[in-house]
């Protein structure tokens, strides 16, 4: 009997074990702000202890006997340095339930923020944004993570702008907590500004002339690290090099100069690339691509290109020879066969060309020549053939871009612009004599921390005697991804008699979508688009659409998926339209 009452009561016990050894936290702060409840939960204890399976009675007691304490810390970097704290502490099964009741009461204010910069670089912009963006004004709640991190930004930007030698003369916060208020004085002296000193450069992939052009410092300019990521991003971009690293030695504290070490290793000299994918404009698509990224050590190019899908088949060679400013300018020779459904119509052209690309400030200008032989086939009157019609065409012409910010240095510019001016006079031998102007450009604005709008257009404009003379790879079309969405691509332009799409002499178009930002990278946008391609701009017939997408965001693209509906032409159902775009 004795041995039987011994096995329950240690079968008991075991049971009793188990389940202590199950038991976890879950803690609940009702009524309180997002803000409030994560700082009591980053002070607690218990917070350590939740996920825990061996919480036993003995320990929750001394636990829950620092809630209170733990709690009463949490708030005050907040500013609430008189709050009321109640807990009650239950149990729900193998889960201790522990609810903190809090009243914050009334905070403490700012009364006074001074913040004083001294030294050369009193006046640098990027110090100047800290102070002007800073989170501490007069009247506002006190937080104290508010002032560390303005103590933070102010000595980061100083130092990223070259002032090594920048340090807080003055940090204080004083508070008063009976008439809760308190006091802030920043004072950083930023010294004076440090240049660039020797740049050691250890590589085997171009001349070192070469290198040295590529590089956005040179000895005795400024130190700023926006200088020393622009150098990065230009040398990667190069595809010279496998890998870069750009180092910072140690600072000539009395020379006020900071000595460079440069390193790069080379990339693989010819890069073949054989892709395949599908779009909603281009249907099924596969491109062939041949790198030669070094012809030779002055840092000359070669690609060759095959392209094909259900509305294009081209194949491009390109030899590029850089110069001046080689990260930026270049003299480039292309040879192109291309064959291109347009609608209704089908481009045939072979095309040599020359352009020499330039850098002005924040501004690429590209003077280019183009030698082009072109059939166009085209729908006949009757609608029961074609009709083909063939043109050699000189057209030359000026280009101007917007440069990369990641290039030029700055910050992250909003907006992207691109014009074109070209035409083909008879006067050089052409057969066709036109003169076009072609623009687009697209402009984002951060209405706030998640809403931004983007606003995008698209005009040409032609000079021609005689349109049916134009070839057909100089027509404007528009529909699709980028253009009007909810028609296809190409599909807009005036029609023959017929009712086939055959391009026009301009081209307007518009779009509004204003999109919402989610976690995770991700978006949810609406949008209006508007436009057509015409023949005369007093009765241009443009068409219209409303539309949903979703968008997922990296570094330098964004990723979309886009219904749209047309509303111009009832009876038209949705349609869905996949993209890329690049960040500018």
């Amino acid at each position: 009997m004795g041995w039987r009452l011994a096995r329950t009561l240690l079968f008991v016990s075991a049971l009793q074990f188990c389940a202590d050894a199950r038991s976890e936290i879950k803690i609940e702060i009702p009524e309180v702000t997002e803000a409030i409840q994560n700082n009591i939960r980053a002070y607690l204890s218990l917070t350590r202890y939740a996920d825990r399976k061996d919480i036993t009675p003995e320990v929750m007691s001394r636990l829950q006997r620092r809630i209170v304490s733990e709690a009463r810390k949490g708030l005050e970097p907040l500013g609430y340095y008189e709050p009321e704290i109640k807990y009650e502490v239950s149990r729900e099964g193998e889960t201790w339930i522990v609810r903190i009741f809090v009243n914050p009461g009334r905070p403490v204010r700012l009364s006074e923020v001074n913040i004083q910069v001294t030294g050369a670089g009193a006046q640098a912009r990027d110090v100047r944004e800290v102070i002007a963006k800073q989170d501490l004004k007069p009247g506002l709640r006190l937080n104290h993570g508010a002032y560390e991190k303005l103590k933070d930004d102010l000595i980061r930007a100083a130092k990223n702008d070259g002032y090594l030698d920048a340090k807080l003369v003055r940090n204080e916060l004083l508070i008063d907590r009976t008439a809760r208020r308190a006091t802030v004085s920043v004072d950083l002296e930023t010294g004076e500004r440090y240049s660039f000193g020797e740049i050691t450069i250890v590589q085997d992939v171009v001349t070192d002339e070469a290198m040295r052009k590529l590089l956005r410092m040179k000895t005795g300019d400024p130190y700023t690290l926006d200088t020393l990521l622009r150098s990065q991003y230009v040398l990667d971009d190069t595809q010279y090099f496998q890998s870069v690293d750009i180092e910072s030695q140690e600072p000539d504290r009395q020379a006020r100069v900071v000595p460079m070490m440069v390193r790069a290793e080379p990339n693989r000299k010819h890069r073949y690339a054989i892709s395949a994918g599908y779009g909603t404009d281009t249907k099924a698509r596969g491109k062939f691509t041949w790198d030669n990224r070094r012809v030779n050590r002055e840092g000359n190019r070669s690609k060759l290109e095959l392209t094909g899908s259900d509305v294009v088949t081209e194949i491009t060679g390109r030899y590029v020879i850089p110069v001046m400013d080689i990260a930026l300018e270049k003299l480039e020779f292309t040879a192109t066969i291309k064959e291109e459904e347009l609608g209704d119509t089908l481009s045939e052209k072979a095309e040599i060309g020359a352009g020499l690309t330039q850098a002005f400030g924040r501004w690429q200008r590209v003077l280019f020549t183009l030698l082009s032989y072109e059939e166009t086939t085209v729908p006949d009157a009757a609608g029961t053939g074609t009709d083909k019609s063939d043109a050699f065409l000189l057209i030359p012409g000026i280009s101007f871009a917007t440069l990369p910010s990641y290039i030029t240095g700055g910050r992250a510019r909003p907006y992207n612009l691109y014009a074109e001016l070209r035409g083909s006079p008879s006067t050089f031998g052409s057969d066709a004599s036109f003169l076009q102007f072609r623009a687009q450009g697209e402009r984002i604005y951060d209405l706030s921390d998640v809403w931004k709008l983007n606003l995008r257009a698209q005009l040409g404009v032609s000079w021609v005697a005689d349109f049916t003379e134009l070839p057909a790879s100089q027509r404007f079309f528009a529909g699709g991804d980028r253009s009007v969405r909810g028609f296809g691509l190409n599909e807009l332009s005036p029609k023959d008699a017929n009712g086939n799409d055959i391009g026009g002499e301009n081209l307007a178009t518009a779009s509004i979508e204003i999109e919402r930002i989610l976690p995770r990278n991700f978006g949810v946008a609406a949008f209006y688009d508007i436009g057509n391609a015409f023949n005369s701009f007093e009765d241009p017939q443009f068409e219209y659409s409303v539309g949903l997408g979703m968008r997922y965001h990296i570094a330098v693209a964004a990723f979309g998926i886009d219904v749209a509906q047309p509303l111009s032409e009832p009876g038209r159902g949705p349609k869905l339209h996949l993209f890329i775009s690049t960040v500018f």
